[in-house]
């Protein structure tokens, strides 16, 4: 993994369709998408770490603040046809797609999930961690299955594996959306239509498995709170000043 180069794009769109404008919104005295750059910029395994934006405003609140923004159309469908659109300006052997609004991420995140490129037949990376049991039932919490090997076998928001017997099953795992891919890989992916499965479940990366593309599930070393309400920002603020001792950025 050390002699390949390894670009981070944080996808930040403005016109979030849940929370209006939570990229910027300020969370323990920083704007939301800062926290998650600083965190990949920390892990010291990426270079650069870009912000990719349609915005305006967003490009330049963050510029001000010393961070590397590359503009990309406004008519992408998804973070990662935003990230293909870095790609064709930053050469890299290896792109990791970050989202833009879990400001708890930490730089412990990314060594466990740049590992799996150790291994020649990892296309695409991604993590999960244990599912809590209260998020288990949980749409909006999406879980994986995987093969002994790791490769991830299925995602759903419905709880997977089904425990037919009722044993008391408490292997759940929780994916989290972090993605690194290799250069091709990124390409072919984006080139694809949305599959059928990905259409019903609204999971973009069931358009990898439906197309024979390789998805391996590293173990993250822990949750990250995903903003997309009001109550989450709260959340996350009380994580990240208790990180920093009470002490606003």
């Amino acid at each position: 993994m050390s002699s390949l180069r390894i670009a981070g794009v944080i996808p930040a769109r403005l016109s979030s369709t849940r929370l209006s404008r939570k990229v910027l919104r300020i969370i323990a005295g920083r704007p939301m998408v800062e926290w998650v750059w600083r965190a990949a910029m920390a892990s010291g395994l990426m270079d650069p770490v870009v912000v990719a934006t349609d915005s305006g405003e967003v490009a330049l609140v963050l510029r001000e603040r010393g961070i590397p923004v590359a503009m990309t159309p406004v008519d992408c469908p998804s973070g990662s046809d935003r990230v293909r659109k870095v790609a064709r300006q930053i050469d890299a052997d290896i792109y990791v797609n970050i989202q833009g609004d879990e400001p708890t991420l930490t730089p412990e995140f990314f060594p466990p999930l740049l590992a799996l490129f150790d291994r020649a037949e990892v296309e695409v990376a991604t993590l999960a961690v244990p599912c809590p049991a209260d998020e288990i039932a949980n749409p909006n919490a999406v879980k994986v299955v995987t093969a002994l090997d790791g490769r991830a076998l299925y995602f759903s928001r419905a709880a997977i594996p089904f425990d037919r017997d009722g044993a008391g099953f408490g292997g759940y795992r929780k994916h989290l959306g972090i993605y690194a891919y290799r250069k091709a890989a990124l390409e072919r992916f984006a080139a694809l239509e949305p599959s059928p499965l990905e259409r019903m479940e609204r999971l973009e990366q069931l358009r990898l498995l439906e197309n024979g593309i390789g998805l391996y599930v590293a173990e993250a070393p822990g949750d990250a709170i995903g903003v997309d309400t009001e109550a989450d920002l709260v959340r996350a603020e009380a994580v990240l000043r208790e990180r920093d001792g009470g002490q606003a950025a």
